[in-house]
This record gives C-alpha cells, structure tokens and sequence, in this order.
C-alpha cells in the first residue's frame, strides 16, 4: 500500500472575481478524523454553483476551496469507519465546498458506493444533478404514465436528466430552452415537443404542444422569467416546483392567485433535505444508479479539463460554449 499524502494539490480563491482568481495550491492533508475516509480523487464535477461562489454572488469565507461533487477511491480509514473500505470506489455530493482537489477527507456517511457499471466520470458528471433530478420525479412529484410534465430550461444539466428520466417513466415531456439551439439540445434529450420561452406567445406553444392539455406538473428552475407563466402552463390542482432561479427569485404572489389558476399547488424544494440521513441519501443514489443502468439516466461529458486548468473550464462554462457536463481530472 502507497503511504498516503501528507499534501495535496487543490484550488483555492483568496480574492473573488473572475476565473483567474482560482489558484492551484499544494495543501497540507491531514489523517482523516472519526468518521472521516480520506479519498484519491479521479473525477471532479463541475456545477454552475462554483462560479457564483468563485465571483463572489454566493459569498463564502474566504480563502476557501471550491467544488461540491467528485467521485475518487478510498485509500485511508478514519477511526469507527465500518461500512467503507480501503480500495472502494465511491462519489460524494453535499460535503462541504472543496472537491476541486486532488485528495480530500470526507465524512462516511457523505459518500456511496458505485457500481462496477458506472465509470467514475459518469459518476462525477451527473451525480448532483441526477439527485437532483430525482428528488424532483421521484418525491417532489412522483411522475406516472400518462402525466404532462414541463420542464423550463430542459437544456440544461439537471434539465436534461429531468426529461429523460420523466419520459422513461411514461410521461409527455414538454421542454423550454431559451433558444432554438437549446431547444434542439432539449429534444435530443428526451422532450416530445420543445419550445423557446424567449419568444412572447411561449405559454400558448406549451399548450398548443399537448392539443390544449395543460402540465401535470411544471419544474421550474428559470423563475423570474417563467414562474407566471408556469402557472398558466399548470393543470387544475397541478403543482408547480420551483426549485432555481437562474433568471433571479420568483415574483411574489398573493396565495388567492393558486386558487384562481385551478386550485394549484407550488412547493420550492431543495436537494439536501430530501439526503438528510445516510440511509436515506444511498437509497436515492441507488435509485440513480438503477436509472443510469436502463438508460433513463444518461452521462453526457461535454468536456474534461485537468485540475489545473480549472480557470478555463469556468471560462467554458460562462460562455456556454460546451453543451453537457464538465468534468476536472486531478
């Protein structure tokens, strides 16, 4: 067995502002404390959240690292560490900012194993959005045969699994995407029909896409630009799940509008509560990875990237040159 690093190179931010601001830095690793493994990280995932905390619009104590999925190989035990062992293949999501490093301590019961099926870069690249993605289907709103579902940006990371995995599952899936190009993309990944919410009459397309036959449920994670719409999108005593904003918050309604729309429900959820608990968050990955398997999850790698070369990735990101998940290699 390797002696295990005493350091290890990982991206820091000490000023925030843009790509150039993240630094590879060799950093002291110490032993993994109770509860903790200590990881060789071989994939790293990136999530549009690490340039909002890079810039500084999502403010972290600084300096920090960045990151918050990654998929890598235990190599050390901490102490009353039972259900792990040196040599595992495992993923993380939702373990603290700083999985752009090349080894990392990570609590136990943060990780799970993968199956022999899925690669480590498959893991890396859709493993919090496929959570994401399935809370939503799977919880949020349990999607059936039969359903109208409409997903706002269907393009994008979580978007694309959401149509995926909604069509697997039996359902009509209606996609917005705020150009024809994304709109393409949202076809490619499952939607039956798709429509650019860009163009004035996009609530009318929707409707007119199912033959007057409004949404079941209606995933929103545009928000400002969308939300009013998606209730008028939203079948009598339909729910609407606003869980995002990447056009900035929701307006705020008065509760007498749900009621006058058809008796609607709205929820905003949130991906870490519904992993709160160990047994709880393997659970919902082995529904993930039972998805990857039939192919109602998909792994669309649109770019790799070496750890060092983090500063480019963002650039990639922010330009929305690279359409699919990227990933970093340490």
């Amino acid at each position: 067995m390797t002696t295990p690093p005493a350091q290890t190179r990982a991206i820091r931010v000490t000023t925030f502002g843009g790509p150039e601001a993240m630094r590879l830095e060799t950093i002291d690793l110490p032993a993994p404390g109770a509860g903790e493994v200590q990881l060789r990280q071989t994939a790293i995932g990136f999530n549009y959240i690490d340039v909002y905390q890079r810039s500084g619009k999502y403010p972290l104590p600084a300096p920090t690292g960045l990151g918050h999925e990654a998929a890598g190989v235990v190599e050390r035990l901490g102490d009353g560490v039972a259900d792990l062992q040196v040599g595992d293949r495992v993923v993380y999501m939702n373990a603290g900012v700083g999985a752009y490093a090349a080894h990392r301590n990570v609590p136990a019961a943060r990780l799970v194993r993968l199956p022999d099926a899925v690669s480590d870069e498959d893991a890396a690249a859709v493993f919090f959005k496929a959570m994401t993605a399935q809370y939503l289907v799977k919880k949020t709103h349990a999607v059936q045969p039969g359903d109208i579902v409409l997903v706002h940006a269907a393009a994008g990371g979580v978007g694309q699994i959401l149509c995926g995995w909604a069509r697997a599952l039996g359902a009509t899936v209606i996609g917005t995407a705020g150009s024809a190009a994304k709109c393409e993309v949202a076809l490619g990944a499952g939607c039956h029909a798709a429509i650019d919410y860009s163009k004035p009459d996009w609530v009318q397309q929707v409707i007119d896409a199912t033959g007057g036959r409004k949404a079941r449920v209606v995933y929103d994670s545009v928000a400002q630009h969308t939300f009013m719409g998606s209730l008028d999108c939203t079948a009598p005593f339909g729910l609407v799940a606003l869980y995002g904003a990447a056009s900035g918050p929701a307006p705020a309604i008065d509760p007498e509008l749900l009621n006058k729309k058809g008796c609607l429900f709205l929820t905003r959820p949130s991906v870490f509560p519904h992993n709160a608990d160990a047994p709880t968050f393997r659970a919902n990955a082995k529904d993930v990875f039972d998805g990857m398997a039939s192919g109602a999850v998909r792994a669309a790698i649109g770019a790799r990237f070496a750890l060092a070369d983090a500063a480019e990735a963002h650039r990639a990101a922010e330009s929305r040159s690279v359409t699919g998940a990227i990933l970093l290699l340490p």
